[in-house]
């Protein structure tokens, strides 16, 4: 049975991007799945021309269609001040609908992100993305500890998902811990979305 993760993200230095590239891979590594990268648009506070409908570089804009097309969902952004970044927070606060009428509801979700220093918000932005997952009745995936990467990293990696520690000038490249529990978490996620595609 075929199942495809939705692999949605917000990246404005591109790690984040990399990141989600990296769960698209751990999602393909298992046989029947496959991934849809799909990215949300920059906001601004006051907004003078309208963003093209096609970005620039990168995976497509994402649509309500993706969310209701998926079997599972890894949702990712960089971290502004311990929180999700607000593109991110304004592409699910628009999706009203999908929560009334249950798009989500017993679908399985993981998280990822990336920051620029070791202890700039890494947690507490998973957590963050997290909570409007749980509103949509979405099953939380995590890394549990039998990944030797998550023990072994010296940068990022969490059990609450996958990350990445930049560096202030976005000067550090993904490590191999780092790579490593990124593609765990794809496959992870996409071996649960597989399991319950089969139940009856």
């Amino acid at each position: 049975m075929s199942c495809e993760i939705l692999v949605l993200y917000y990246s404005r230095g591109g790690h984040t991007a990399q990141m989600a590239r990296l769960l698209a891979r751990g999602v393909e590594e298992v046989p029947g799945c496959t991934a849809r990268l799909r990215q949300v648009p920059p906001v601004a506070p006051v907004t003078e021309t309208a963003a093209p409908p096609v970005p620039g570089d990168g995976a497509p804009y994402a649509s309500r269609d993706d969310l209701a097309a998926c079997a599972g969902l890894a949702l990712g952004s960089p971290t502004r001040f311990g929180n999700m970044a607000a593109p991110l927070k304004h592409f699910l606060d628009g999706t009203g609908a999908e929560w009334a009428s249950g798009t989500l509801v017993g679908k399985p979700a993981a998280v990822f992100t990336a920051t620029a220093t070791m202890h700039g918000g890494q947690e507490s932005t998973l957590l963050s993305m997290m909570l409007p997952l749980l509103h949509h009745g979405m099953l939380i995936v995590g890394l549990p500890y039998t990944e030797p990467a998550l023990t072994a990293t010296r940068s990022g990696g969490t059990p609450y998902g996958a990350s990445h520690v930049a560096g202030a000038q976005g000067e550090h490249a993904i490590s191999e811990d780092e790579r490593t529990l990124a593609r765990a978490l794809g496959r992870r996620l996409a071996e649960v979305t597989r399991k319950l595609a089969v139940m009856p």
